[in-house]
């Protein structure tokens, strides 16, 4: 009687007392450091729990896996801790998140306290038996001459106050032995447990020590702990909470720069049309500004929106394979229609019909300029469209790098990921449709203009080497459609100004500037020549194609026995890093035949203007961009595994150069 007395006074002292968190006991398993003084006395959470280098236990975001970690910064205003994994991944945690390596020390189950009173007589109980349950033996302290009331009421504190903790041990995820020649430290994974602490209201814990110490019937008892069961079962698999991830670092000149490159684009694609139609193309003699009202013609917008509404029919059909796409940061997966190249085949067939009934497709070739402003007015609206649409959008379906809060900012490089009509992807569809197809059908009709122009019976070796090329690169684009899925267009940038533009603009009009180039300035090339540039193309694709085709297979199925002699560094996420084959050769071989083909888009033109090979130049800086965006994204990704692959593969982009 006076032991059940005693438990339901300190539980209901425990449960009413006032602060931000009570006195821990002797034997807690709660993180943080312990006050001296009373068992009634109150300590206070410090503005800083854990200092800078300290190493400590952080929560993987989305799990409930505890690793090993060192603080690294704190930052005031968010209330979060930069910590750095064994496998050199840095995270932002909260402090709820993170623990002491002293809350991880298992208890044995089996023993019993070692508080005076809990070495009595009476039967010893392990904390994970049920309270109607009888231990397997008795236990006696040799201190039994010691025990006094003080030390019975703090023994049925500690046991009302102590949280059951569960220890669970989970193996290594990454498979050692699948590593080819790297040391075997690369691959370890060292932190094995995983920690799931339950936190008892006050009134579970009086029923608690009351069931301990009552003399009930063993089956109201067990009845009674399988309530309690189903309590602490309910409390383990409450869903975690996310905090919304804010763009901390700012890319391409964060406002200032987001907001002159809205108003370069634009510029530089009405410059570049504008010099082409010049006499002398030559970046110092600027071509004289058109007027207003020649730049817009309502029956031209008209056709642009015929266009870009019969490709998204085309892409609404129920034709071609549907696949998921990578996971979401919620763990969803996205379903895409695979059917781009039957798009092209039926667009084909549309132009088909149209040259058929005679329908003048150098029309393009007239009023490109219109086609352009026509272009960049839509992609303007949709921008807004999609910036609106945004701000209504949950927080796990904002782009990582298009949600810092500035409107500028957001607006051009996109606040929503993957933003969609029920199952019409915006994104994905500008992403290969409108812009890439339309590419492939102004070429054709600057061929066509060039025909009618100089009066030829046949295009000119230059325009159908153009035309070759160009059109061999995007049928291989749409036939590989799938591959699109995994870039960081859509894996990682929002859908905004930069991608609307680039795609509905930039793409069509600026990629066939060789083409319209040559309608104005044709180029004569001998045989022997236009061979060697198609060789110095098939090499770029074959460089291109490959290294995009490995990585491709690499990532679907890593171990099909036919990518067997691929040697790869394992990284925490789960995924490996090729280390031979192209990948092995330079760390973005993909890119370099990218370059090698837009170098030999451009050799058609000769060499009396630099103007077509504006298109090499520039692509060259983006790629060179994106690679330093690869880069910066890799390393906070995989850590350390990012560091040794770049020691194995020391050159980016260009061998033996960068």
């Amino acid at each position: 009687g006076g032991a059940v007395r005693a438990a339901v006074t300190v539980a209901r002292r425990s449960a009413a007392r006032s602060g931000p968190a009570p006195a821990a006991p002797r034997n807690r398993l709660r993180p943080g450091p312990a006050r001296a003084g009373s068992r009634d006395s109150v300590w206070k959470m410090p503005s800083r729990k854990f200092a800078d280098g300290e190493v400590v236990m952080g929560r993987w975001p989305g799990s409930v896996l505890y690793y090993e970690v060192q603080v690294t910064s704190y930052d005031d205003v968010a209330h979060l801790y930069t910590v750095k994994y064994k496998d050199g991944t840095e995270l932002a945690l909260k402090e709820s998140d993170i623990r002491s390596q002293s809350s991880f020390k298992h208890r044995k189950s089996q023993s019993s306290s070692s508080s005076p009173s809990r070495r009595s007589n009476t039967r010893s109980r392990s904390r994970s038996r049920s309270p109607g349950r009888p231990a397997k033996g008795r236990r006696r302290s040799a201190s039994q001459s010691r025990e006094h009331k003080d030390d019975k009421k703090k023994t049925i504190q500690e046991t009302s106050l102590a949280l059951p903790v569960l220890v669970l041990f989970k193996p290594s995820e990454n498979n050692t032995k699948r590593y080819n020649g790297e040391p075997e430290s690369t691959e370890k994974n060292d932190t094995s447990c995983i920690i799931l602490e339950q936190k008892l209201k006050p009134d579970l814990e009086i029923k608690r020590v009351l069931e301990q110490y009552s003399l009930r019937p063993r089956k109201d008892d067990k009845k009674k702990e399988e309530i309690y069961s189903e309590k602490k079962t309910f409390l383990a698999i409450k869903p975690i909470e996310k905090v919304p991830t804010k763009t901390k670092e700012l890319e391409f000149g964060g406002r200032i720069g987001t907001f002159m490159l809205m108003l370069l684009l634009p510029a530089t694609v009405l410059y570049l049309l504008l010099l082409c139609k010049q006499d002398d193309p030559s970046l110092l003699n600027f071509p004289p500004l058109p007027a207003l009202e020649s730049l817009w013609e309502g029956k031209v917008f008209g056709i642009f929106l015929l266009w870009f509404f019969l490709q998204a029919v085309f892409y609404l059909l129920p034709i071609g394979k549907v696949v998921e796409g990578l996971p979401l940061s919620s763990g969803r997966k996205l379903e895409y229609r695979i059917n781009g190249f039957y798009a092209f085949l039926l667009t084909a067939a549309a132009i088909g019909i149209l040259l058929y009934f005679q329908f003048e497709l150098h029309y393009l070739y007239d009023h490109f300029m219109q086609f352009a402003v026509s272009a960049a007015v839509f992609s303007l609206a949709l921008s807004i469209y999609l910036y609106v649409r945004s701000l209504k959008a949950p927080e796990e379906e904002l782009a990582p790098g298009g949600n810092s809060g500035y409107f500028i900012y957001d607006f051009f490089t996109g606040h929503e990921l993957n933003p969609r009509i029920g199952s019409f992807d915006l994104k994905y569809f500008c992403e290969l449709r409108p812009g890439l197809i339309g590419w492939v059908v102004i070429n054709l009709a600057m061929l066509l203009a060039e025909m009618k122009i100089h009066n030829l019976s046949v295009p000119s070796l230059s325009m159908i080497l153009v035309n070759s090329f160009q059109f061999l690169y995007v049928v291989d684009a749409l036939w590989n459609e799938e591959a699109v899925l995994t870039t960081m267009d859509i894996t990682h940038d929002g859908f905004g100004f930069m991608l609307a533009f680039g795609d509905l603009v930039w793409v069509p009009f600026v990629y066939s500037l060789q083409a319209f180039y040559l309608v104005g300035h044709p180029t004569t090339i001998t045989w022997p020549v236009a061979v060697a540039i198609t060789v110095l193309n098939c090499v770029g694709y074959y460089i291109f194609r490959s290294a995009n085709s490995q990585k491709n297979n690499f990532r679907r199925n890593p171990a099909d026995p036919k990518l067997a002699n691929l040697k790869f560094i394992p990284t925490a996420t789960g995924k490996g890093l090729l280390v031979t084959g192209w990948w092995g050769f330079v760390r973005h071989p993909n890119y370099l035949g990218d370059i090698i083909m837009a170098l030999a888009w451009s050799l058609p033109c000769g060499f009396n203007h630099i103007l077509p090979y504006f298109y090499v130049i520039y692509f060259i800086c983006l790629l060179v961009h994106r690679e330093a965006r690869d880069e910066h994204h890799c390393k906070q990704k995989y850590g350390l595994a990012w560091e040794r692959y770049c020691q194995r593969v020391p050159y980016r982009i260009f061998p033996y150069i960068y």
